[in-house]
């Protein structure tokens, strides 16, 4: 691998990270931060700074599956080079999972024409300890068909304002969902019985939820909610407070009608709570 020098050339590298350990992916001062880590990796490459331009902000806690960023740089290295390099500097948590060579009009930030959000919901007795970073524990029985109901409510052009937070610093707050469904996935240890039946190796196998019995003794299975939010842009906590809102519904606290008003109305009262961050995954963005 070589790193002597040729002309500047932008490049594009689509990252996946875990956010529990970070205060967010925005460089901040004395602050642990996704872009700060980039960053000094580039750094010590580069023996200069390297600035990072991110798609946009995760808050801490919130993980990602596909963020975008580019940088600028005169090192000769290859596409497959620079993936290699940066992974073996870079912490256990932060991966690049590819790298290429873009034209220089290319921007990370304002190419963007949509994003997919992915909320996680553990709706079982037990919380597993192996996903209680990737998922928001629900412990009551979730109505996922009303959930279902409420969230295409969502979709299409409307005024997001009673489902932003008060800390959002822009004044337009409509934006465009276009795709917001519930996927469920079945969960559980079964019997013997069950686990021999075809299909069950589809299921994922919670091992903590063995140890939750019914009354009649049967182990109690769960389900993985997954809320996948596609849209051209997101206010601050947006994607967070439509998930508390619809777990809201799912509990029985709040109906489809309630989105409904609480969407015409703009009242960030009537909306649910703002859902916490370990669920959240930045999945995909759209250029």
């Amino acid at each position: 691998m070589s790193e002597q020098t040729t002309g500047v050339h932008k490049w594009k590298c689509t990252v996946a990270y875990d956010g529990t350990a970070y205060a967010g992916f925005q460089r901040q001062p004395n602050a642990v931060t996704i872009q700060g880590e980039l960053e000094a990796v580039l750094k010590r490459m580069h023996r200069h700074p390297v600035q990072v331009v991110g798609s946009g902000r995760t808050d801490a806690g919130v993980h990602a599956r596909g963020q975008v960023i580019h940088f600028e740089s005169s090192l000769a290295l290859e596409e497959n080079e620079w993936t290699k390099a940066l992974n073996a500097q870079l912490p256990g948590d932060i991966r690049i999972l590819r790298t290429e060579k873009v034209p220089a009009s290319f921007h990370a930030r304002y190419d963007v024409r949509g994003k997919e959000y992915r909320y996680f919901i553990c709706n079982a007795p037990v919380h597993d300890p192996f996903v209680r970073q990737y998922s928001y524990h629900v412990p009551l029985p979730l109505d996922v068909t009303l959930m279902q109901e409420a969230g295409r409510l969502f979709e299409g052009t409307h005024d997001f304002t009673a489902f932003s937070s008060a800390k959002t610093e822009v004044a337009d707050k409509v934006r465009t969902i276009d795709k917001l469904t519930l996927e469920v996935l079945p969960v559980g240890r079964g019997t013997q019985a069950e686990q021999a039946k075809p299909g069950f190796d589809r299921e994922v196998v919670w091992p903590g939820w063995a140890h939750c019995p019914t009354a009649g003794g049967k182990p109690r299975a769960g389900q993985m909610i997954t809320v996948i939010c596609r849209g051209t842009g997101f206010l601050y906590h947006m994607v967070r407070i439509i998930v508390g809102t619809l777990i809201e519904v799912g509990k029985g606290k709040k109906s489809p009608a309630d989105v409904e008003r609480a969407l015409k109305v703009k009242d960030r009262n009537l909306a649910g709570p703002t859902a916490p961050p370990e669920g959240l995954f930045l999945w995909r963005v759209f250029y």
